[in-house]
């Protein structure tokens, strides 16, 4: 059965302790758009990034990155955010962007337009919920140990351009792997998402309405590639998914050494480096200063207005 919107609950994953949400800010240092330190970027696609860089915009961050939040509560939620902030456009009011980060419990998800072909299961008999959903692109799997980013973006304040605000997303992967893992990654011509060689380590699928972003991007850190098995991920049979924990497992074997701010980060280490490079590329890439926003679980769990939560 495909699913469309559900009710939900979140848990913690027990192998990592829950902490402490607070209201805190990350301010992006002065940046300039050009090619990454490996050569990958493209220059011309991104000679600029917000209409002007001499004030970066605010960002407010909901930051469950530690939390398996339920696809359909997520999705449900990007969408009543999108319409909010449609509403403060139309009063010509502030309107921030907003970013949210969390795990999902395990799920299939599928674009607009995706064919049912590429799941190789019975779709009444999944292994999985399965979600059809408006986003651009083919199946995927989330899951565990795979960090996801909803950027819910007025695209007005930045670039006007959807193809743009693609590669923008596979760039900021792409610097997080290359700055903080010295990983060499790369686009894939013809084919959204990021790969270091014929392994997809992020997959992205996005959808915009009235120039306001949402759906994103999931990047796998630790994720159990198993339910990946039962699908062709994004419809591409002739390649492989990957992870950051391969992947630096093959570099340490290769060169002896892995370059990260933990030595030999165990799990739940490696999920907190690869989230606070996510931040920091993310912020600086879109010029966006990131303000942390208080969550309450028991609050979020019970929440029958989401939009509360944003007021908080």
């Amino acid at each position: 059965m495909i699913f469309t919107v559900d009710h939900f609950q979140i848990s913690i994953p027990a192998a990592c302790a829950a902490r402490k949400h607070s209201d805190k800010t990350f301010r992006p240092r002065s940046h300039t758009i050009g090619p990454t330190l490996n050569g990958l970027s493209d220059p011309k696609a991104f000679e600029s990034t917000s209409i002007s860089n001499d004030r970066p915009g605010k960002c407010e961050c909901f930051d469950l990155y530690k939390d398996l939040v339920p696809y359909g509560k997520a999705w449900s939620w990007q969408r009543r955010i999108v319409s909010d902030k449609m509403t403060l456009i139309e009063r010509k009011q502030d309107c921030p962007d907003t970013l949210i980060i969390l795990q999902h419990h395990p799920v299939y998800t599928l674009g607009t337009g995706s064919s049912e072909e590429y799941l190789n299961f019975d779709i009444k008999n999944a292994p999985h919920d399965v979600y059809r959903t408006e986003r651009g692109g083919e199946v995927t799997y989330h899951g565990p140990g795979q960090v996801v980013l909803y950027p819910i973006i007025n695209l007005r304040n930045h670039r006007m351009d959807l193809h743009w605000y693609l590669r923008a997303l596979e760039e900021v992967v792409i610097r997080v792997l290359s700055t903080t893992f010295s990983i060499k990654a790369s686009r894939l011509k013809g084919f959204a998402g990021v790969w270091v060689g014929d392994k997809k380590v992020a997959a992205i699928g996005i959808r915009a309405s009235q120039w306001i972003t949402y759906h994103g991007l999931a990047l796998n850190v630790t994720t159990d590639l198993t339910p990946f098995q039962s699908i062709v991920p994004c419809g591409i049979g002739n390649r492989q998914v990957g992870t950051i924990k391969g992947l630096l497992g093959e570099l340490q074997q290769s060169t002896g050494c892995v370059k990260a701010d933990v030595p030999h980060p165990n799990d739940c280490q490696l999920i907190d480096i690869t989230h606070a490079s996510l931040i920091k590329e993310f912020s600086e890439f879109f010029q966006l200063e990131i303000h942390h926003k208080t969550i309450h679980m028991l609050e979020f769990e019970e929440a029958t207005d989401i939009s509360s939560l944003r007021r908080n």
